[in-house]
């Protein structure tokens, strides 16, 4: 169970703020549908034989040409398959994956809304008509919020080597010297430790893509307790699933949500606080959450949101 810690109304804030800019976020029903199914029974990790409560894919459409044709979710999906999940195994970068790394982080900074910074309500003989327009990411957002709080570069091509630092550079996940993990992929990507338990694993393209290629086998959803199943236009599920032998007893994730949001969320969440696990309270639109966040030294162990009521420990 989720410890209910106090909301944390700055952070709320920013989070919505950046929830309204993400003009690449999918919208329930005509972006996607999915298809909720049965309750999951409770299992234990470890567990690969579970109750199926699911015959069907969770995600009965998606909108596959968005997802091509938008920048930040077709250098987001190249980065998938650059990754060996069963932990201990030592990963090799190739330039070329280091080359599609950059790009994603290079799409993810530039893409935005349009911020009006100056405006006139009137123009007369002697005043005119300003409007200086420039994109604003929601990354920006997150970088000018952590420049207040001294935490990020202050340029933002040296932040991008901060971003890169936190979620890229490789790291061993257990004891050891082999550099078998990071944040990338634990959380985007997903891992496997000893072909008995699913690490990670918390992102709604990565979910639906292994599931269109039948990697995984969504067994149910896991409801709040004050509400008594989600809903299909929910954007924020916790779930059960299956993958390369194993299975997750709860599993969350947001739904249709940018890649570029999740990353400024977590990245923020990092960067406040030294400690090894840092959870914050929130409510980003309808969704009360606690956003957890572990420390791999300077880099990300984990990060994934939790709707208050369910629990989940990776």
């Amino acid at each position: 169970m989720a410890d209910r810690k106090a909301l944390n109304h700055e952070l709320s804030k920013l989070f919505n703020e950046m929830w309204d800019m993400d003009v690449n976020r999918f919208t329930p029903g005509k972006d996607y549908a999915i298809e909720l199914q049965g309750k999951a029974d409770a299992v234990l990790q470890g567990d690969s034989v579970v109750q199926d409560s699911a015959a069907r894919h969770l995600f009965h459409y998606v909108n596959e040409e968005r997802l091509k044709n938008i920048k930040t979710f077709a250098t987001f999906i190249s980065l998938l398959d650059n990754y060996e999940t069963s932990t201990g195994v030592e990963e090799i970068v190739t330039p070329e994956e280091i080359a599609e790394n950059n790009c994603f982080l290079d799409a993810i900074l530039m893409t935005g809304v349009m911020k009006v910074s100056h405006e006139f309500s009137f123009v007369t003989e002697d005043t005119e008509l300003q409007i200086h327009i420039s994109l604003f990411s929601i990354l920006q957002l997150a970088h000018e919020y952590l420049l207040k709080k001294k935490l990020a570069k202050p340029n933002l091509a040296d932040f991008k080597y901060q971003l890169y630092d936190i979620w890229f550079q490789l790291y061993p996940r257990k004891e050891g010297d082999r550099p078998d993990s990071c944040g990338f992929e634990h959380v985007f990507v997903g891992e496997t430790r000893r072909g008995k338990q699913i690490l990670g694993l918390h992102n709604w393209v990565q979910f639906y893509l292994q599931e269109k290629h039948k990697q995984i086998d969504y067994k149910g959803y896991i409801a709040r307790k004050n509400k008594t199943r989600p809903d299909r236009d929910d954007q924020v599920l916790s779930i059960q699933f299956s993958w390369k032998g194993s299975v997750k007893p709860i599993g969350s994730t947001f739904i249709g949500v940018s890649p570029e949001f999740e990353f400024a969320l977590y990245t923020v969440i990092f960067l406040l606080s030294e400690e090894r696990v840092t959870r914050k309270t929130v409510k980003i639109e309808e969704y009360e959450l606690q956003i957890v966040v572990c420390r791999h030294g300077r880099h990300i162990g984990t990060a994934y949101p939790v709707l208050l009521n369910t629990s989940n420990e990776d």
